[in-house]
Parts: C-alpha cells; structure tokens; sequence
C-alpha cells in the first residue's frame, strides 16, 4: 500500500481540485447546483476507496496532518471579513434577516434532535444534520465532524458530507421556485430604477492603497502574516477556552482574532489589510481542506443510515420552505426584495452561498434587480451566520455530551 506524506497528500488532493473545476465545466448539472469543484473531486477518490475496499483493496493511505491547519486559514479569513461597519451598511435589515437564520438554526437542531430520538440514534445525530451542515454546510459540517466523533456519533464527517451535499441540492432546487411563487402570489415587482450597480454588494474588507506593485506585494504578504498571526494567536484562546470545559471547534479563537483586528484596522488603518490576498488565503485553504478531507472519507460508514438521512432532510426541508414563505416574508417587508431574499435564505439555510447568490441570481435574471436583497444576504450567509451558527452548534453540543 503507498502511503503519502501531509505534504503529498495536498499535492494529491490539488491535482483532484483542478479535475474537479474541470468536470464542472464539463457537467453543467453540476453547475446549476451549485456543487463545488473540491466536493467533485474529493468524492472522485472517495468513491474510488469505497468501490477497492468492496475488492479487499487498500491501494493508498494519506496523511491529514495539514488539513486542520487549513480548515483555520479558511475560518480566520472569515473572521477578517466580519467588520461592524457592515452592519451600518444594511442597518435593520442585517440584524433582522440574521437573527431569523440563527433562531432558524437552533430550530434546525431541535427538529433534528426529537427525528434521531425517532429512529433511536444519539440526540447529536440530529444536531449533526441540523445545523452544523444546513445552516453551516460541507466545510461547517467536516469541521466540527471530529468533537461529534468523540461524543459517540459513528460515522460523523461521512454523515456530514452526505447531508451537507443532499442540503446543497435542494437548497437550489426548492430556492427559486419558492421566490417565484411568493412574487406571483403577492404580485410583487422589482423597484423601478436605473441605478443597477447598486446590486453588487460594498466591498467587506479596506483594500490596500494604490501604489506601486511592490508596494502592493508588501501589502498582500503583511495581510498573510496577520492571518498567520491570527491562526497562532486564536489557538492559544481556544485552548483556554477549552481548558474552562467549554467543547469549541478549533477555530473559533482564530476567527474571533480576525475580527478583532479587522476592526481596529477598520478604525485606525494601522494594518492596511489587502481584502484580495485575505479572499485568496481563504478560499485556496477552503477548496484545498474540503478536497484533502472528502478523500480520506469513509463512504461506507453511511450503511444502514440512509432513512434517516433522507427524512430527516425531507423535514428540514419542508421547515425552512415554511419558515422562508411566512415569518421571513412578513418581517422582511413583504415586498419584491423581501421575495428574493426569501430565495436565497432557503438557499444557504439547506446549502451554502453559492447556491443562494445563484437562485437570487436566477430570480433577478427574470423579474429585475434587487439592490437590497443582495446587500443582506451575502453578508449574512458568507460570515455572520458562522459565529452564531458556531454559537449554537456549541451550546448543543455541550448540553447533549
């Protein structure tokens, strides 16, 4: 049997990235819903383990080592985007819209919890498949997989993956005919006006200063040295935190350090963080955390749960339609924004992001731009939701253990 080193097994799992963009292209299905490329290319060698395990074959062993590590960097780059100033932007409405998806999220558990006790699986089964991988999705869900392995949850980051992926799917499928229906029913319209640049959301970190390009390069490598610094810094708060009993993910210290120098940054403009050497900095380490953890899954720890899965999602499901066709609506303003907001809430409560700008997208594409609609949701669904989401996941882990 080979056997790859850490470091060799994140070349591996780059080279299953890039296959994983290619197939995407290739596979427009793959598009439509929103699958990300490293999930392809991940399961490409996970199914490949699963079929040679069937055949008594061990062809590979990889070293995971570096993939905590990058699991951080992508967190801490979400803690460098959680600025407060963004909040002025949206006022109101930013709070509003997150408060519904964090009481959402403690709904999620509490639904997932009382199905696991129906088919007599652990409580944190439910909050597994509540929670940590609708509202958080793949990376949320592998993240935290390890603390539900060690409270007795078999199986945790392959029934994590496997709900986080069903989510994705019908995040997009049931998001825009959800909006679709709430605009034809209420007769809503897209707000008359010419200004449509306004549909592009403000920019979440202070950009470096116009200079010259070593300049700018000195700025990118200061901005990945605070990220650096961040990472060292939160691991000695998680694990005083840790120490006090309190049951956290790894990164919760790193993304809380990030924020807090983004907003001095934000006040003082001592660091002059560079937003793009921060944006690449997380999304390399996110593509390249969920790509080296999806190869070392075992695919075949899912036997014997595929009905609850399924009607655990089906429920799920059927709440956040709910959820997203009543109270969400009405609080929102009951208007054409509120509508598209309702689409891309049902896609990142089920899924990710992705697949919410995607269905706000779609919706625009037909019915006209909502300017206030792709102001709130992306702000909400890239970050803010994952410290309270962490919140929550945290509080029910820690009462159920």
């Amino acid at each position: 049997m080979l056997t790859l080193d850490a470091v060799q097994t994140v070349a591996c799992g780059g080279v299953f990235l890039l296959a994983g963009y290619a197939i995407r292209r290739r596979v427009p299905l793959l598009g439509r819903f929103s699958i990300p490329a490293p999930v392809i290319g991940g399961l490409l060698v996970a199914l490949a383990m699963l079929a040679c395990r069937q055949w008594g074959v061990h062809p590979v062993a990889f070293d995971i080592a570096l993939q905590q590590p990058l699991m951080i960097a992508f967190f801490t780059s979400i803690g460098f985007n959680a600025s407060a100033s963004l909040l002025k932007v949206g006022g109101r409405q930013i709070v509003l819209f997150l408060v519904l998806a964090t009481v959402l999220a403690v709904v999620q558990n509490v639904v997932g919890v009382a199905l696991a006790k129906v088919f007599g699986l652990p409580p944190l089964f439910g909050v597994l498949t509540g929670s940590v991988t609708l509202t958080g999705g793949p990376a949320t869900g592998l993240a935290f997989a390890p603390l539900f392995t060690e409270a007795g949850v078999h199986g945790a980051p392959s029934v994590a993956l496997a709900n986080a992926m069903a989510g994705i799917i019908c995040g997009s499928v049931i998001g825009a005919p959800l909006a679709t229906l709430l605009i034809e029913r209420y007769r809503l319209r897209a707000p008359h006006t010419p200004d449509t640049a306004a549909d592009t959301p403000p920019a979440t970190v202070a950009a470096a200063g116009a200079g010259s390009a070593e300049a700018q390069a000195f700025a990118g490598l200061r901005s990945f040295v605070l990220v650096l610094l961040a990472m060292g810094l939160g691991a000695w708060i998680s694990d005083g935190i840790g120490a006090l009993g309190v049951t956290l993910p790894s990164y919760i210290g790193a993304m809380l350090v990030g924020a807090l120098i983004r907003n001095v940054d934000d006040r003082s403009g001592w660091f002059g963080l560079s937003a793009r050497t921060i944006e690449i900095v997380g999304n390399a380490s996110l593509s390249l955390f969920l790509v080296v953890a999806l190869m070392n899954l075992h695919l075949w720890d899912l036997a014997g749960l595929a009905l609850p899965l399924l009607a655990g999602l089906a429920v799920q499901t059927v709440l956040v339609a709910g959820f997203c066709a009543w109270p969400l609506l009405r609080l929102m303003g009951r208007d054409y924004d509120a509508a598209v907001m309702a689409g891309g809430f049902a896609g990142f409560m089920l899924g990710t992001t992705a697949n919410a700008v995607a269905v706000m997208g779609s919706l625009t594409e037909r019915y006209g731009p909502a300017p206030r609609a792709f102001l709130v949701a992306p702000i909400v669904g890239a970050f803010l939701i994952d410290f309270t989401n962490a919140i929550v996941i945290t509080a029910f882990v820690n009462g159920w253990r």
